[in-house]
């Protein structure tokens, strides 16, 4: 130490300076990490009474073949895709959580993520919010156990497709195929049947202008479409009960 000016300044050298142990700086950078994660792709892996739950947002318009305008809220699937498998193979993440607040979009993409998500081995539940339409509808459907909140809605209608469409048999084919693919899908991972969904989707008297049924939470808990009407309690319970 020093004197000067009868003040005694101590030698930096001797100070205690508090320092901050690797668990701190871990926490902190796994907190910093969870932010940039909900930021960018709207993520979350949430830690309750010892387990790891992630969560997997849908919003807007699932994108697929090509980026839409930077005027839509979308859910693009190359980030969806390597997020479900990455889930699925982490030892320390016990189950996952898909909430949907969706309007559809590339049907082949949400397909895609659809398929993968009905074939992990891990617990999935899906949350229904707002609306699950379209395309949203397999999407809801490809978890383990499906919720849906009283006031969100769901809507069914036949594929559609924009741009050039060529009017010859093949394309009505291609339609078809395409049509019989998402119902299959459904039928095979929900309790619904064919032809009450065909029914559904093909309905005339409910949208202006085109075909198709909106239900809402209690009818499509009814036609077997979701398991039960819950939200995020329910189906973070149901996810801790499977571990």
């Amino acid at each position: 130490m020093k004197l000067e000016n009868n003040q005694i300044i101590p030698n930096p050298n001797e100070i205690d300076l508090p320092k901050l142990d690797d668990e701190g700086s871990e926490e902190s950078n796994e907190q910093s990490g969870q932010l940039d994660r909900i930021v960018e792709t709207g993520e979350v892996t949430i830690s309750d009474e010892g387990q790891k739950i992630h969560c997997l947002t849908i919003i807007g318009q699932i994108e697929g073949h090509y980026i839409l305008g930077s005027q839509n809220k979308t859910t693009k699937y190359e980030h969806v895709i390597p997020s479900l498998v990455a889930v699925d193979q982490e030892p320390s993440i016990s189950g996952l959580l898909i909430i949907l607040n969706t309007v559809g979009g590339d049907v082949e993409a949400g397909l895609a993520i659809a398929e993968l998500i009905a074939g992990m081995k891990k617990p999935t539940a899906s949350l229904v919010l707002g609306g699950g339409h379209s395309i949203g509808v397999p999407l809801a459907c490809a978890a383990k156990r499906s919720f849906i909140v009283p006031s969100a809605t769901m809507t069914i209608h036949p594929v559609r497709m924009n741009g050039l469409v060529l009017g010859v048999p093949q394309t009505l084919s291609y339609f078809d195929k395409m049509q019989d693919r998402i119902i299959k899908f459904v039928t095979d991972n929900s309790r619904i049947k064919e032809d009450d969904f065909r029914e559904l989707a093909l309905n005339t008297g409910q949208l202006i202008m085109d075909m198709g049924s909106i239900i809402d939470g209690e009818e499509s808990v009814k036609l077997g479409l979701i398991d039960e009407i819950g939200g995020l309690e329910q189906a973070l319970d149901w996810l801790k009960e499977q571990n």
